[in-house]
C-alpha cells in the first residue's frame, strides 16, 4: 500500500488524464464516419440502401415516399452512401451526439410519377 501513496499523490495534483465528454470533447478525425442524412429531395426511393445496408437500420417505403433510419442500429460503415445511385446519402464529418431518449430519423419526400410514353402532355 504504501508504494501506490507517490502515485496516489501524484494524480490529485496533476491534471486529468481523460475528458468530461459530453461537455469536453474532441474534432472528428478527417475521414471520420459519422451522422447519416439523406437530401430527401434528391432520392428516388428505390431500396438500393436498404438492401446493402450490413445492420439493416434503413427502411424506405416506395409508396408512401419515406426514408427512416434508426441511428441506434446504424454501425456507420458508409456502405449506403458508396451504393446510392443518386448520391443523396451523406455522412457527417461529425460524431452523433448523445442524447437521453431514442429518436428514429424520418424523412418524408415526394413520389415522383413516371411518364409513359402514351401519355398526353400537360400543356
Amino acid at each position: 500500500m504504501f508504494d501506490m501513496t507517490p502515485n496516489i499523490l501524484r494524480n490529485f495534483f496533476h491534471k486529468s488524464s481523460t475528458r468530461l465528454y459530453p461537455k469536453e470533447t474532441r474534432q472528428a478525425f478527417g475521414n471520420a464516419r459519422g451522422e447519416l442524412y439523406n437530401e430527401i429531395e434528391a432520392c428516388i426511393f428505390c431500396r438500393t440502401c436498404a438492401r446493402k445496408c450490413p445492420s439493416q437500420c434503413i427502411t424506405v417505403d416506395t409508396k408512401e415516399a419515406t426514408w427512416q433510419c434508426d441511428p441506434f442500429v446504424c454501425v456507420y460503415c458508409g456502405v449506403c452512401v458508396e451504393n446510392c445511385p443518386k448520391k443523396c446519402l451523406h455522412q457527417k464529418n461529425d460524431y452523433r451526439k448523445p442524447v437521453t431518449d431514442k429518436e428514429i430519423i424520418f424523412m418524408k419526400g415526394e413520389t415522383k410519377k413516371k411518364k409513359c410514353e402514351g401519355d398526353p402532355q400537360e400543356t
